[in-house]
């Protein structure tokens, strides 16, 4: 059993207790379930730059990344650097995240915020929508083709904004529908966790150009995105590289500076 396999068979009991302490009329009753939300893909659309910011503490290939800093600020350095967005890892377990963290980003910031999760139920779609996402994350490789076109739809009815995430081919094809804004190819291979931009740039050709293209992982310098820059990509998700940093708004800011001379 990979990571994958193990993260989605934790989720799937984690979800299922989710249920039972907080059911989806409570949910719908948040503050922030009728808040109007913020495009993302909009935002990457009009962008030079496209960064997508990310809080991770840890993750299952680095381990602790920081555990030394709080979402708030981090949130505020974001947005004062430029960034067109910032998502926000909520998996407990393995990424040391929380909706919590979602929420206290919500009210620091008026950045497009993405629900970075492992989505395998309904439910958890109307969780983001309630702790104030913008954006939702659906990953073709822990999906079939009718759970990508029903999650899509039900983020859509929402107003979230989708970012469907493909390693390969294979999932690419499966996942392509009009539903979907936009297309994150993730660089890491999740059952070696060895990263190359070569995956960025072999399915970028097979991406419509209907979707906003976005490249994911191991992107850590300002030479990896202008060297996508040609093949599309307009949306770069970076974490760690600003994470690792004692203040990773300072450091988006500086990165983002560089990347628009």
């Amino acid at each position: 059993m990979d990571i994958l396999e193990k993260i989605v068979r934790d989720k799937i009991v984690e979800v299922k207790l989710r249920k039972k302490l907080i059911p989806v009329s409570q949910l719908e009753q948040s503050v922030l379930f009728n808040r109007e939300t913020v495009s993302l893909s909009n935002k990457l659309r009009a962008s030079n730059t496209g960064i997508i910011a990310e809080h991770k503490r840890r993750s299952p290939s680095k381990s602790v990344i920081n555990h030394n800093l709080n979402v708030q600020d981090i949130a505020k350095g974001y947005e004062n650097a430029g960034v067109c967005g910032m998502s926000v890892l909520t998996d407990g377990k393995y990424f040391g995240g929380s909706l919590d963290d979602l929420l206290l980003a919500r009210a620091s910031c008026n950045l497009p915020l993405l629900r970075k999760e492992f989505i395998i139920d309904d439910y958890q779609i109307i969780e983001a929508k309630a702790y104030g996402a913008d954006v939702i994350l659906l990953i073709a490789a822990i999906l079939s083709r009718d759970e990508i076109k029903q999650f899509s739809q039900l983020a859509k009815s929402l107003h979230l904004d989708v970012l469907l995430e493909v390693h390969n081919e294979a999932e690419l094809h499966k996942s392509i529908m009009t539903s979907i804004d936009m297309l994150g190819v993730n660089n890491r291979n999740l059952k070696t966790f060895e990263v190359s931009l070569d995956t960025s740039k072999t399915l970028s050709e097979l991406i419509p150009n209907d979707f906003i293209k976005v490249s994911e992982s191991g992107i850590s310098s300002i030479e990896a995105i202008k060297e996508l820059q040609p093949y599309g990509y307009k949306g770069f998700l970076i974490g760690e590289n600003f994470m690792k940093t004692d203040n990773p708004g300072i450091s988006a800011k500086q990165f983002i500076k560089t990347l628009e001379l």
